[in-house]
Formats: structure tokens, C-alpha cells, sequence
């Protein structure tokens, strides 16, 4: 089977956050498509929903990381502007997260992850009760 550039995976977001992801004080802002034709920015627009696309960065807050780089960009497929939690650095979730993997600029593997909302974290009892 080949896959399609662009094909995106769903993903837990447990998977791709074990230890959680901690959102970085504003750093959400609407993204934007650049034309080379014009030199002019318009706001992104998803391919696949047509949702106003949004990105926010987050720090992954695995402890094996050490001293290498914890930040994440995010995008959020939505409508209006997500709404993050108040106070600093502050845990999150995702919904619906999704991986699209790709070969970057340097010829390495990447990836870029989209969700369609921006969640404070599920509490224990949360998670057990889905699990049941």
C-alpha cells in the first residue's frame, strides 16, 4: 500500500506526550499562508476541514529529554482562537491529535501534529472511566 504525501495518522495523545505537555505562556496565534505571487499573507486554512488553522507551542515534558529541546508546535484546526488555561506554564491536553510524518528541509525525518482542541488535562478518575 503507498501512502499519500500529506496522510495524516491519529494518534493518543499519551503516546506522543508520556509525561505531558506543559502550554507555553502566548504562544497561540493564527497561522498564515505565504504567496509568492502576490508577497501577500493570508490566514491558513486547513486542506482537508476548511477549519482557520491556529498554532501554539507547548514544552514536552519528558525527563529524557535532558538539555535538548522540549518545545512542540501544535496546530489546532478551529473556527475561533482556542482559549488556553490561565497562569503560566500551565499542563494541556489535545483532542483528536493527529501526526503527519514527513522529510524536511534537512533531509531528515519530521513530523507535524495537529488537534482539534486545546484541553486542560483529564484527571485520574477521567481516564479510568474512559478505560472502562
Amino acid at each position: 500500500m503507498a501512502l499519500r504525501g500529506g496522510t495524516r495518522f491519529a494518534v493518543p495523545f499519551e503516546a506522543v506526550f508520556p509525561h505531558g505537555a506543559v502550554f507555553v505562556p502566548d504562544s497561540i496565534a493564527e497561522a498564515q499562508d505565504f504567496d509568492e505571487k502576490t508577497r501577500m499573507r493570508t490566514p491558513s486554512k486547513d486542506k482537508l476541514t476548511g477549519q482557520r488553522v491556529w498554532q501554539c507551542r507547548v514544552m514536552d515534558m519528558d525527563p529524557e529529554l535532558g538539555a535538548r529541546s522540549r518545545e512542540v508546535s501544535i496546530k489546532i484546526l478551529a473556527n475561533v482562537q482556542p482559549v488556553p488555561p490561565v497562569g503560566p506554564f500551565q499542563a494541556v491536553e489535545f483532542e483528536n491529535l493527529t501526526v503527519t510524518p514527513y522529510v524536511g528541509s534537512n533531509g531528515r525525518l519530521a513530523y507535524s501534529f495537529r488537534a482539534t482542541a486545546l484541553v486542560a488535562p483529564k484527571t485520574l478518575a477521567e481516564s479510568r472511566g474512559k478505560a472502562a
